[in-house]
């Protein structure tokens, strides 16, 4: 005789529902998708950024806010862009090949508008663009050093940005900034001297002049 028993209806477990589809999606994928989005925005697009300004604010603030500089209240321009300089009475940063935000024209020094010439060093157009800035600073700074021209001096950078000149290059221009002033050279190239930032960390780079920063010292001088 078979040692099985039979329940009776009323013992048989509970059966749950089975779930619809549309509930287990809902369940599976769904609600940890939106949960895990909810998180993840509060996380990196409150709280992140909240922590990360703040300690900018606290330990940087010179920099976190733009590295701004004034004078006489006015803001004049930023460590970190460029301006361009027109005035021989002024040190010139490096050409720009920044075009209008709408690409019809060059407008050296856009900053909304960040940008190279994309041209290769073999290009003829960049050749000939060199060549012809060769001729024009020529005949800006006529009273130059004998020697090689800068290459900065020749050349855009990458960003069309760039606020800082190699210290050969404000060398260069020292003659014509000193004429142009009423200067002595030696006056002005101890202004150069004496604002020339040296390598990252010691070894990253090579030493430079920051274009603004020597030009607002010249310009202090009564």
């Amino acid at each position: 005789m078979s040692n099985v028993m039979l329940s009776s209806p009323d013992q048989m477990p509970e059966r749950r529902p089975a779930r619809s589809l549309w509930q287990t999606i809902k369940h599976a994928y769904i609600r940890p998708a939106v949960v895990l989005v909810l998180l993840l925005t509060v996380l990196t697009g409150l709280i992140y950024p909240g922590i990360v300004t703040g300690l900018a604010q606290l330990l940087f603030p010179y920099q976190a806010n733009g590295s701004l500089i004034s004078l006489h209240g006015k803001v004049v321009g930023s460590d970190l862009i460029g301006q361009y300089w027109t005035s021989s009475r002024y040190f010139h940063g490096r050409p720009s090949a920044t075009l209008a935000n709408d690409g019809s024209m060059a407008q050296p020094y856009n900053a909304e508008n960040s940008s190279a010439s994309n041209l290769g060093p073999t290009n003829a157009k960049l050749v000939q663009t060199v060549l012809q800035r060769i001729t024009d600073l020529k005949k800006e700074n006529p009273n130059a050093p004998v020697g090689p021209i800068p290459i900065d001096l020749v050349t855009a950078s990458g960003s069309g940005l760039d606020p800082d000149i190699s210290v050969a290059a404000a060398v260069y221009q020292i003659p014509r900034v000193a004429t142009a002033r009423g200067l002595s050279q030696n006056v002005v190239w101890q202004v150069v001297m004496n604002h020339v930032h040296g390598r990252f960390l010691l070894i990253f780079g090579e030493p430079l002049i920051n274009v603004l920063e020597v030009n607002r010292v010249l310009d202090a001088r009564k």
